[in-house]
């Protein structure tokens, strides 16, 4: 478990964390447990090096205490390169939490290899629950016997012990299908010409509906 140093943040307001980031600090919230919000930063070498590790629980020090605390939310800046805010809450190591797991398909479907199938992943992480100390990384999902036309749903994933999925079970994950091929129309059919008006039968039609309407 990564251990954090949160140092209180006395000046709020978007000045005030541009100066921390410049600092090479992260703007941080702290909150849970019916405890009061508490606004702090953080070392952002050490944040960034927690998440890229996959550590989602983490151990911090708030005005002296250890906690434990849940990495929540985490926004990046408009490259996706640096953090710029965390938030982290609160947790128990003994309690159940809710958490976003990411869902990686594993090898290459017999349906690719064989049939010239295309595999597609319609669902790429999933909520669950678990206790905070079993808090998975990923969810490795096997792939290799799909064939064409098999489907992958949430109720076939194979879960760690202690692990429970709170998605709908009958979630598509996966699939694996062949793509349409376009429909060609006959040449003929294809490049008919469209029928000329005749005038003569358009000017007698016209006439034909004045006498009916006099």
């Amino acid at each position: 478990m990564a251990m954090l140093k949160l140092t209180r943040r006395e000046k709020l307001g978007t000045r005030a964390a541009r100066r921390l980031r410049a600092q090479g600090m992260v703007p941080a919230i702290v909150y849970g447990h019916g405890q009061p919000n508490v606004p702090v930063s953080v070392n952002r070498h050490d944040i960034e090096l927690a998440v890229q590790h996959g550590e989602r629980l983490v151990k911090a020090e708030v005005d002296g205490q250890e906690e434990n605390f849940l990495i929540k939310d985490v926004q990046y800046d408009y490259l996706g390169h640096h953090i710029v805010h965390v938030d982290l809450t609160r947790v128990r190591l003994h309690e159940r939490v809710h958490v976003t797991v990411p869902i990686v398909l594993r090898g290459t479907p017999v349906g690719v290899d064989a049939e010239d199938g295309v595999l597609t992943q319609h669902l790429d992480e999933v909520e669950c629950e678990c206790l905070a100390t079993e808090i998975p990384e990923e969810l490795r999902v096997p792939v290799t016997e799909l064939h064409v036309d098999d489907v992958l749903r949430v109720s076939d994933l194979e879960l760690p012990q202690g692990v429970r999925v709170l998605a709908d079970p009958e979630t598509v994950v996966a699939s694996v299908t062949v793509l349409a091929e376009e429909e060609e129309l006959p040449a003929a059919e294809a490049e008919a010409p469209a029928e000329p008006e005749v005038i003569g039968e358009k000017k007698q039609q016209e006439e034909t509906e004045e006498e009916r309407s006099s």
